[in-house]
């Protein structure tokens, strides 16, 4: 079935970044949700990598196509290209390092400001590694009021434990869906319109290229 998928025509490509410091696990949220696997032994990324998610929501075929990118100022060398088109935002930090959250405000929504092209892009905070047990350091109150503050939405992962990775992805789809300037050049016929009166269906199919 997944080979099926593959070849088979979409209704809406849409892009999405995940953007974060280095070690806070973004390359090991886009493996989780794109293989259903962890590592975590994986070295950082340099430069970029880009996995291929499709599932269906609202009756409509979605291909993700979810890019990572490196969390290092060395290896910030695509930024604009990067940015360019991306219709949903991941802000990810690690609960057990609080200068990974100041960071997304004081680095990363800066850096998106700068170079989004898509001015309701939807952006969600993910508050990662929730596995980590006493040496968590950031609270869920902490990570749910900055992301209120900033407008976004709000999910705690675990990579490792698999906690609410596919979630935090089907629910950042899904206010894309209903937002409905984001949907004007994403591909495929009828792509401007989907019916939000049926409850969500989630089939997905992975491939990916890193």
């Amino acid at each position: 079935m997944a080979v099926e998928m593959q070849e088979a025509a979409v209704d809406l490509t849409l892009k999405i970044l995940l953007l974060g410091d280095s070690g806070v696990g973004k390359t090991c949220l886009l493996t989780r949700f794109a293989h259903d696997s962890f590592d975590d032994k994986v070295a950082s990324t340099i430069g970029v990598d880009f996995a291929v998610k499709r599932m269906s929501v609202y009756d409509k075929r979605v291909k993700l196509t979810v890019w990572d990118t490196a969390g290092q100022e060395k290896f910030r060398t695509l930024t604009s290209t990067f940015y360019r088109g991306a219709k949903g935002i991941i802000l990810v930090y690690d609960v057990s390092r609080p200068d990974t959250l100041r960071h997304l405000e004081e680095q990363w929504m800066r850096e998106l400001e700068m170079y989004g092209t898509e001015s309701d892009a939807v952006r969600m905070v993910v508050a990662n590694k929730v596995d980590v047990g006493e040496a968590r350091r950031v609270s869920w109150h902490e990570g749910s009021d900055f992301a209120r503050r900033h407008g976004c939405l709000f999910v705690e992962t675990s990579a490792k434990t698999n906690v609410a990775v596919a979630n935090a992805f089907e629910e950042l789809v899904l206010k894309i869906l209903e937002t409905p300037s984001l949907l004007e050049d994403v591909g495929g016929a009828g792509a401007g319109t989907v019916r939000l009166d049926a409850p969500a269906a989630y089939t997905m199919y992975d491939y990916c290229y890193c």
